[in-house]
């Protein structure tokens, strides 16, 4: 079976050139696969309990910064007072979340994401 030269090949497919780059079904194709849902519903699982509680952790922060002026002022060890360990407290779990997204990507998201795209560029 021979390729008509005109028509532009299927993504994946040789003609003795480059595969043709994904046309815009064959994404369409890949948003609605399964695989596509499971990427999605593992980002999703991650992404949001984890927005949620970061969130909500600001949050308690402010209030306490703003309601609890006492307990925010009370000196822990020299200078240093809850407020200030609280605050500091924001920027380490700003990169523990990034550092377990980063894991979590590279375990769970990556390799899917991965294989879905040799399938789509027609690589596997």
């Amino acid at each position: 079976m021979s390729h008509d030269p005109d028509l532009p090949a299927r993504a994946g497919t040789t003609t003795g050139g480059p595969p043709a780059p994904p046309g815009p079904d064959d994404w369409v194709r890949a948003q609605a696969s399964p695989e596509f849902a499971e990427l999605r519903s593992r980002f999703r699982r991650f992404a949001f309990p984890m927005t949620a509680a970061f969130l909500g952790w600001y949050l308690l922060y402010v209030l306490l910064s703003t309601y609890a002026e006492d307990l925010m002022s009370t000196r822990v060890v020299g200078a240093l007072n809850v407020g200030l360990l609280l605050g500091l407290g924001q920027f380490v779990s700003t990169f523990l979340i990034t550092w377990l997204y980063v894991r979590h990507a590279n375990r769970r998201l990556d390799p899917l994401a991965d294989r879905m795209r040799g399938e789509l560029e027609g690589d596997a």
